[in-house]
């Protein structure tokens, strides 16, 4: 194990310190490194133990979907989930049919054409996050359009599995266990996300003074693997429960610690990720199926693309954005390879497709670096091109498609709030039920079975506990936000309103009611009449209880608080109608930076790049609107505000990185000086501070030894006494004119 690792690191050290100097991705030198110690490369040392290389290549998308949560957030993934969701639909539609089309062109099976179809719609998130580190384009507006589309596309991806597990063994397509894989991903994430968001943060708020980088990093990392096996027993993929605990973490103002001490640790293993990628390289395969790999690489990186652009464009974001984000979208990646081997396990596809795939995911692995950096040069080749009334109708269309809320009817307003609040007091409700029939029920069932007491009270009790645990949410499902008078105006203004406001109340009271029965029924064996009957009363009691809707009231603030708390620490927020001009942005600023210890005067800010700098956290001290007097100092963090071009100007030289991690100053050093003072010398009888050995030599005394003592760091009124022996250090090689002896370096 040792052995492969040090094979791997080494390797990959040394190519990618290459790649360094040619300035080229360092993922692609990962891959390269992967391909001269993989099995197919024969003049080098090979892994012996691919095990192991797959484990720590997990455990490296692990931490690269950790660290995208951390850096997206559940509200950015709300303000861009429209955007993200008609890009990944737009572009898995598209690429399934040309998917399908070519494989049927190269003679490939009608099954496997399937398969290949949902491999090609898959994108890899590990390898445009790590373009984007690489390229330093994180901060950047549009990879938030981007990551969300990732997050769709790997939803998506777990629903592919699931329809193709069935259409392999069954040969044919089974609707309801898709709907019911779809039901099930939605509820797990709304509860993830929803107890993740009223504990966690929590948490941490009562551990912080307790809190050391190294308890931080143990927690957050933990945090981190515990999501990720909840995600598995589940169902779900791996990443996804990092991205989501990544996400929940995102929240906090833990965050940006929990990235930096996060952030070794994703690069060492996201380094061995892209190296096993690399050893999948197979030269053969590259020689015999070459046409086959070449066309249908082409195929993704010209229609994927151009799908992903087209996405972006229908969810009405600008033109520049669009292929911007459109251009990230070449290649295929980790999901592709998964569901090339759920084909392969089955045998319903052809043997040589599988490393084909791997082929084409190396290939388009090569090129998305460079369509990434592409993209920006590709728009500004093609905007003059476009016809005016072209370029009228898009601005039209995006401005149309970002119209605020306050512009849409009243009822739509209507819908979604309840619709949502269905959805996620229904999640919660059900999530109470299966934790107190699956954990609660049998406990008790023990305990009083051991204490030999009747099991109708354990019954009794744990009907009684879980109910009391559900009412603030029966009270939320059936009654919050229920206004009568609001209602009413809203079916006096819109007529039809009437057959959509009653059908939701219904269904609001149904939720609630059907909950009590379920619980109910998971604890007693009655009549389903009788069982409605109680689930009636019950709720009754609760939706009239001033203390239900109390302590509802402080679950929904602690939440408030936890979701908002990072929000919190902004200096404002810009109004929603102002974002698409404006961007702020917390910077770091760097030792390199060519600002740190200049005054704002001094930097020019507002002259040089036209952004502001609006407050200045330094430790515990938050400084809103400096003077111009105020120094920028190195670990200060900036509060930057100015359009998207502006702020990534000025982060430039705020997060100047040093051309060097490590500068060598053996050629700059102290020499070290010993001198004794005579009776009658230059020095004797006169005080450090005015024997001008620091202005007039530049000399420092560091000790006196007189009668047999040291005095260490002697003060300005020392006075030299006859026989001290004085040590000082002083950068120049020197020789005092004017004393009786020399002095003597040691």
């Amino acid at each position: 194990m040792f052995m492969d690792l040090a094979l791997i690191l080494i390797t990959a050290g040394v190519i990618t310190v290459v790649f360094k100097w040619l300035k080229q991705p360092l993922v692609l030198g990962y891959i390269l490194a992967g391909f001269f110690i993989g099995p197919y490369f024969k003049w080098f040392p090979v892994v012996t133990d691919p095990t192991s290389v797959h484990v720590w290549s997990d455990i490296g998308i692990v931490f690269l979907m950790f660290a995208l949560g951390l850096e997206f957030s559940i509200k950015k993934l709300k303000k861009v989930g429209a955007t993200g969701a008609i890009t990944a639909l737009t572009e898995l539609a598209i690429m399934f049919i040309i998917g399908n089309a070519v494989g049927h062109l190269l003679g490939f099976s009608d099954m496997s054409c399937i398969f290949l179809g949902c491999m090609l719609s898959i994108s890899s998130t590990a390898i445009i996050v790590k373009s984007f580190d690489d390229l330093k384009l994180k901060q950047q507006k549009f990879t938030s359009t981007v990551t969300a589309v990732l997050v769709v596309e790997d939803l998506v991806a777990v629903l592919l599995l699931v329809v193709l597990s069935t259409v392999s063994v069954s040969k044919s397509f089974n609707g309801g266990e898709l709907a019911m894989s779809m039901v099930k991903l939605a509820f797990f994430l709304v509860i993830w996300f929803v107890f993740g968001i009223y504990l966690i943060p929590t948490f941490l708020r009562w551990m912080r003074k307790y809190m050391t980088e190294e308890t931080l990093l143990l927690v957050a990392v933990g945090l981190c693997f515990g999501m990720v096996v909840l995600a598995a027993k589940a169902g779900f993929s791996t990443a996804l429960g990092a991205f989501v605990m990544g996400a929940i973490l995102a929240e906090t103002i833990e965050a940006d610690v929990i990235h930096r001490l996060v952030t070794p640790l994703k690069n060492l293993f996201s380094a061995v990720f892209f190296v096993s990628v690399g050893m999948m390289i197979q030269p053969a395969v590259l020689g015999k199926h070459w046409l086959a790999v070449v066309v249908i690489a082409a195929c993704i990186i010209l229609f994927k693309s151009t799908a992903a652009t087209m996405g972006v464009l229908l969810s009405g974001k600008p033109l520049k954005m669009a292929v911007q984000s459109g251009f990230c979208f070449c290649q295929i990646g980790e999901f592709s390879f998964i569901i090339a081997g759920l084909g392969t396990s089955f045998g319903v596809i052809d043997s040589n497709l599988y490393p084909i795939i791997v082929s084409v995911s190396i290939l388009t692995t090569f090129v998305t670096p460079y369509m990434i950096k592409g993209a920006t040069p590709f728009y500004n080749w093609l905007e003059p091109k476009i016809p005016a009334k072209v370029k009228e109708r898009l601005e039209q269309y995006s401005r149309h498609s970002g119209g605020d809320d306050d512009s849409r009817a009243s009822i739509g307003r209507f819908i979604r709030k309840h619709l949502t609040n269905i959805v996620l007091y229904g999640a919660i409700l059900a999530a109470i039920l299966l934790l107190s029939i699956s954990l609660l029920r049998p406990f008790l069932d023990r305990l009083f079975a051991d204490l030999e007491i009747p099991q109708i009270w354990s019954r009794i009790i744990g009907l009684v506990a879980t109910l009391a645990l559900m009412s603030p949410f029966l009270w939320a499902v059936a009654v919050k936000d229920v206004s009568r008078k609001k209602i009413r105006e809203m079916i006096d203004t819109y007529r039809f309103s009437l057959a959509v406001v009653i059908p939701i109340l219904l269904l609001r009271y149904f939720v609630a009611l059907f909950s009590v029965g379920m619980i109910v029924a998971g604890y007693v064996d009655v009549a389903a009449g009788f069982l409605m009957v109680i689930a009636v009363i019950v709720v009754a009691v609760v939706l009239f209880t001033r203390k239900a809707d109390g302590f509802y009231g402080q679950i929904e603030e602690r939440f408030t608080k936890n979701f908002n708390s990072r929000q919190a620490q902004a200096s404002f927020h810009i109004p929603a109608g102002m974002e698409n001009e404006f961007a702020m942005e917390r910077l770091r600023m760097t030792p390199a930076s060519p600002l740190a210890g200049k005054t704002l005067q001094e930097a020019d800010i507002r002259i040089r790049y036209g952004a502001n700098i609006v407050t200045i956290e330094r430790g515990d001290t938050i400084i809103d609107m400096p003077s111009k007097t105020e120094i920028m100092m190195p670990a200060d963090v900036l509060t930057v505000i100015g359009t998207e071009e502006q702020v990534a100007a000025i982060r430039g030289d705020i997060e100047k990185e040093a051309d060097l991690l490590v500068h060598d100053h053996s050629d700059h050093e102290m020499h070290m000086y010993r001198y004794h003072v005579e009776a009658g010398g230059p020095l004797c009888g006169l005080e450090i501070g005015t024997s001008s050995l620091a202005t007039k030599h530049h000399a420092m005394v560091i000790a006196i030894e007189r009668d047999g003592q040291r005095i260490v760091n002697p003060s300005r009124h020392t006075i030299f006494q006859h026989d001290d022996l004085l040590w000082f250090v002083s950068p120049d090689e020197l020789t005092l004119a004017g004393f009786e002896r020399k002095m003597i370096e040691v």
